[in-house]
């Protein structure tokens, strides 16, 4: 085995994945053992974990993804770009992705996360994914990252255009997000209603627990109810790491 030296100034063993039979396309092998870095195996080194290739990596596959429907579906409006996109990077199709690529077996877990079933949990699967395609973009440019991504996203990609993958609504992936991460069920509750009763406008907020975590409006409750979880979804992402040790 190949020793390595990365940023926690902790000697750590990295696999021959040839011998593991999977392929990362990164040369750097320091940053490719980032990638797959639990915070949990780092004993507090947060920067030394792949936390920061994720962020680096989900806006890789977004661009990765929007690119490739914008390219395939030139019928297609920004709504439904938008709501597809959603539908191919949310956790579950990231999670697949993951364990097709072969990433589960080589996490860096800590024993403690390891015992609890890690290696095979949604959340740490699909956030490995991003942290690969973002050091797969570090280390080789946009062409290489998203090769990589495409191949193994293609069984979604591909029920997508046969519709055997229907495009999911805001609602419905802001659900499957917040059960996958904190195990909670939004709520949704309209706050203010005003307008004729033949134009009428509606305000929802959307609420995790006691958090507010977007608000809506619309011409219906269920248009103000997929416009406040839209909204949420992005909250969601951008606020991971605090809304994690809120809900513990």
């Amino acid at each position: 085995m190949q020793t390595l030296l990365i940023g926690y100034n902790r000697r750590v063993r990295f696999w021959r994945l040839k011998k593991a039979g999977v392929h990362l396309p990164i040369r750097n092998k320091q940053l490719a053992a980032q990638a797959l870095t639990h915070r949990s195996h780092t004993e507090g080194e947060l920067l030394a974990s792949n936390e920061r290739l994720e962020l680096l990596g989900d806006a890789v596959l977004g661009l990765i993804v929007a690119e490739y429907l914008y390219q395939r579906y030139p019928e297609w409006d920004q709504g439904q770009l938008s709501k597809a996109r959603a539908s191919i990077v949310r956790a579950s199709v990231l999670c697949h992705a993951a364990k097709r690529a072969g990433i589960a077996g080589l996490l860096r877990l800590s024993p403690s996360e390891e015992a609890s079933g890690g290696r095979e949990r949604p959340s740490i699967l699909s956030d490995a994914f991003e942290a690969i395609v973002g050091a797969i973009y570090l280390d080789s440019g946009y062409k290489t990252a998203r090769d990589y991504a495409l191949q193994h996203l293609k069984p979604e990609l591909d029920a997508l255009e046969s519709g055997a993958m229907p495009i999911q609504d805001y609602k419905s992936l802001l659900q499957e997000r917040t059960q996958a991460w904190w195990r909670i069920t939004p709520t949704y509750e309209v706050v203010e209603e005003s307008g004729t009763p033949h134009n009428k406008i509606f305000v929802v907020q959307v609420k995790l627990r006691d958090l507010v975590a977007g608000k809506g409006v619309g011409p219906s409750k269920k248009q103000a109810e997929q416009n406040a979880a839209s909204h949420a979804l992005q909250f969601t992402e951008q606020n991971r790491r605090q809304l994690d040790e809120t809900f513990g």
